[in-house]
């Protein structure tokens, strides 16, 4: 037993960079989908209440939170009433772009693969995003369940608990401490490869 803990042991500190690989290709794979799903309505409808309530990101829009509230339309069905005011609002525009900008920081994620320097800024994209993502728990009051009534039990709502929307906010601690990971591989190298220079 103990001979295949250390045969274990063995091969995952020798993978290390292997898996730092695959921490960028997983990066990529995030970035890719969820950047490019960024072209279509229902995605960038349900990105409304972050960037409408975020003090970073709002002026982006042409309206004003939280007016966006009586015009949602729910994942599977839309309204032309609905879609005409996101129109209007610039919702589909802005979410193109942002869908632009973060298929880039995939790609540039995963070029480190092959190039350090490209992989550091990558990884340190990474981070910056996830941080402003994260700060849509702040922000946001989608995040956080509803008080939508009731007697028995005690309804749980507000902080901590987290909605859909909240939950999938929160997931992006692990992309962060990914870009950091990332970027801290991306940094050794860069350092190794100049140090063998230098000698």
């Amino acid at each position: 037993m103990q001979r295949l803990i250390n045969s274990l042991l063995h091969f995952f500190s020798k993978a290390q960079l292997s898996f730092n690989n695959l921490l960028r290709i997983s990066v990529f794979i995030v970035m890719v989908w969820i950047g490019g799903l960024k072209v279509f309505p229902y995605e960038a409808d349900g990105i409304v209440p972050f960037v409408a309530n975020s003090p970073v990101m709002s002026f982006f829009y042409n309206k004003q939170a939280p007016e966006y509230q009586d015009y949602k339309n729910p994942e599977g069905r839309t309204s032309k009433v609905n879609s005409q005011w996101h129109k209007e609002n610039g919702t589909y525009t802005f979410s193109n772009a942002l869908g632009m900008v973060i298929i880039s920081i995939g790609i540039v994620t995963l070029l480190g693969i092959w190039f350090p320097k490209t992989g550091f800024a990558g990884g340190l994209l990474t981070v910056g995003m996830s941080i402003v993502t994260l700060s849509f728990l702040i922000t946001t009051p989608e995040v956080y369940v509803p008080n939508l009534g009731g007697d028995y039990p005690t309804p749980d709502y507000g902080f901590p608990y987290l909605s859909g929307a909240g939950r999938l906010v929160l997931k992006d601690v692990i992309m962060l401490a990914a870009g950091l990971v990332i970027s801290s591989d991306a940094a050794s190298r860069i350092l190794a490869k100049e140090n063998r220079r230098s000698l």
